[in-house]
């Protein structure tokens, strides 16, 4: 939700009475139905680690008796590589266990050569010629004129969103209730500004921030391409805006408010997963100390970029919370503001360190090019951790996303308020389901 102060929240309509709930408590006993949004962050390859916390919470919430068929979530947010698991997941709505089973059949054998050109050839006519550019390209009249766009080509890509996704079945799941609403983020290199896509069930007025703009339209596959499109190693994509052409980049630049797209678009409560640490520990001091390579630096870049807003915006969000629940019931009235309950499931270990170990499995041409740059040693692996779509690492991360969310499954069942459900077999039913505001531990 972010900085909660600068939303004057309007929604028209409401979410279809007919959907099956997840909340696994009988109807009345726990006072209004609350919204539930998703919030997927993203962080390229990182994204597998989604997969494993989502087939994590389709577990924990089935074994506690819920049985619904449809998305536990109302609304579904997603940036860079998020926002593919977050359409993958929306075309899916109507079938939870199915939407889930689809992304790991995906992520569990993944390719880098689904995703970007990683032969030879391929690695030459971009990423070679890109590095041959930075360093020649003063002498090269031509490449001046038509220039590299990016260090890799993910052309690949678009025939993977083709095969993954059922577009067509957004507007199904949207008209029949199992989905609210779906927003995919990218940033404008043109205009300068972020900008939130969405499609929704129900007409919900667009947002205007600093900086960040909101626009209903029909998400497509060139909105993922803009979204994934990490700066610099993927090219950026046009899109048609208002009648003008801008060309877009990875949602996750110049985004100062990731989790607000779900509270625009009505959630009450959100679960957002992480593609990496949210707190890091402090790191030990070496004796001695060399300059950091390119790869290094690109990571440290990168991690600023998919990492940082969000941990900002998970404290922000904190501190209002704590702040309105100071507030007597009438001052709470007056303001604009409103509490926002949140879940938030991030890696507990380090993803660069599992990509180090992964390294070996990319194809030789990508490694041959990253090696140059110093990502496929131990301190550029953060450059690798973005890039290694490749199984043995994909997998690990599934498993790393699916036992942290199960050491969570208490806070899991709260949040969904599955516990109810449970603890009414031995005892009267609790009051109404806590705030939850977990942060990274």
């Amino acid at each position: 939700m972010g900085a909660v102060a600068a939303y004057d929240l309007r929604i028209n309509g409401a979410a279809n009475p007919h959907k099956v709930p997840w909340l696994c408590y009988p109807v009345g006993m726990a006072g209004e139905q609350k919204t539930i949004g998703l919030i997927l962050s993203g962080g390229g390859a990182r994204a597998a680690y989604q997969v494993g916390v989502l087939q994590a919470i389709r577990e924990i919430l089935c074994e506690a008796g819920c049985t619904a068929q449809s998305s536990p979530f109302d609304i579904i947010c997603g940036t860079s590589a998020g926002a593919i698991n977050a359409v993958a997941l929306a075309c899916r709505a109507d079938d939870f266990a199915e939407g889930v089973g689809k992304l790991t059949e995906v992520w569990e054998h993944f390719e880098v050569g689904q995703v970007y050109r990683a032969d030879s050839l391929g690695v030459l006519r971009s990423g070679a010629r890109w590095l041959s550019l930075m360093s020649f390209g003063w002498l090269l009249r031509a490449w001046r004129a038509n220039p590299p766009m990016s260090l890799l080509n993910n052309t690949p890509l678009v025939s993977l969103l083709h095969r993954m996704l059922d577009l067509p079945r957004l507007d199904a799941v949207l008209a029949s209730g199992d989905l609210r609403a779906l927003a995919v983020t990218a940033s404008s290199y043109t205009a300068g500004h972020h900008l939130t896509f969405y499609q929704s069930a129900a007409e919900i007025e667009p947002w205007k921030r600093s900086q960040r703009i909101a626009m209903q339209t029909q998400i497509g596959v060139e909105h993922l391409l803009a979204s994934s499109a990490i700066p610099l190693i993927f090219p950026a994509t046009p899109i048609y805006c208002n009648g003008q052409r801008e060309y877009f980049g990875d949602g996750s630049m110049r985004q100062l408010a990731p989790i607000s797209p779900a509270i625009h678009l009505g959630a009450d409560k959100v679960l957002v997963i992480g593609a990496g640490r949210l707190v890091e520990p402090a790191p030990q001091t070496q004796a001695t100390s060399t300059y950091p390579s390119l790869a290094q630096i690109a990571g440290h870049a990168l991690s600023s970029i998919f990492l940082d807003s969000l941990a900002v915006d998970i404290e922000r969000l904190n501190r209002i919370n704590n702040t309105l629940s100071l507030l007597t019931e009438e001052q709470r009235r007056k303001t604009s503001l409103r509490p926002v309950d949140m879940l938030i499931i991030a890696p507990s270990e380090r993803l660069d360190s599992i990509a180090s170990r992964h390294v070996c499995s990319l194809p030789l041409p990508i490694r041959t090019l990253l090696r140059g740059i110093g990502a496929t040693e131990v301190r550029g692996a953060a450059l690798a951790s973005y890039l290694l779509f490749e199984a043995s690492y994909t997998s690990e991360l599934i498993r790393l996303g699916r036992k942290d969310a199960q050491e969570r499954r208490d806070d899991v069942l709260a949040f969904f308020g599955a516990d109810r459900r449970v603890s009414r077999r031995t005892a009267a039913a609790p009051s109404v389901v806590e705030q939850m505001s977990a942060g990274a531990e």
